[in-house]
């Protein structure tokens, strides 16, 4: 009979090992100039830009492994819906501003998706280009982990793709608004196909370095 600690690790082996068969892309969620500019005094911003190296280096990971990384970023219109709220203009499509940052290095192969509301998945057409690529989990980094992170790794599970939101390659206005709404999700219903963890605990579970 086997004691609690021990199926706890023949589970995380298991779990590990699921990990390694998935083919996985990841996702820079609204990385851009607007919202990582200090002189604009964003309350997100220096969480944001903590997050800059782990997502950068991240992301060269999948590179050499031959994984899509997309950055979908916010592409708002003046005169947006979203606007007719507390929202003031920001990341307008077509603007510096809703450009992805330099510091995290985008190539040519990377795919650059603008996109209207705060899901990577809404009128995107996110969902057939992963499919194309055989894609069976999603890699979630990037800001705000209330509200752009979360709905697009909510909508990762509603077009069945498995989810991981990367807890420190993630950021929001405040540390504790970040580390509450993670909490909620670290082993909610959803649990295992959508999962909260650490970079280096996703570089373990695909085998990478």
């Amino acid at each position: 009979m086997h004691q609690p600690w021990e199926r706890n690790q023949m589970k995380d082996k298991e779990q590990t090992a699921l990990m390694q068969e998935e083919i996985p892309a990841m996702l820079v969620i609204d990385m851009v100039k607007d919202y990582l500019d200090p002189r604009r005094r964003l309350k997100i911003t220096p969480f944001a830009r903590a997050i800059v190296v782990p997502i950068r280096d991240l992301a060269k990971a999948f590179r050499e492994n031959g994984w899509p990384v997309i950055f979908a970023t916010d592409a708002f219109r003046e005169d947006d819906f979203i606007f007719t709220g507390r929202m003031k203009p920001e990341s307008l499509e077509g603007t510096e501003g809703a450009e992805v940052i330099d510091e995290l290095e985008r190539k040519p192969e990377d795919l650059w998706l603008p996109k209207p509301r705060f899901s990577a998945f809404f009128q995107t057409g996110l969902e057939l280009y992963l499919q194309e690529r055989k894609v069976t989990l999603c890699v979630v980094t990037g800001i705000a982990t209330p509200v752009c992170v979360l709905t697009t790794a909510l909508d990762a599970i509603c077009h069945d793709f498995r989810c991981v939101i990367v807890s420190d390659s993630t950021a929001a206005a405040s540390m504790k608004v970040h580390l509450d709404t993670l909490n909620v999700y670290r082993k909610s219903a959803l649990f295992p196909l959508l999962r909260v963890c650490t970079g280096s605990a996703l570089r373990a579970d695909l085998g990478i370095l």
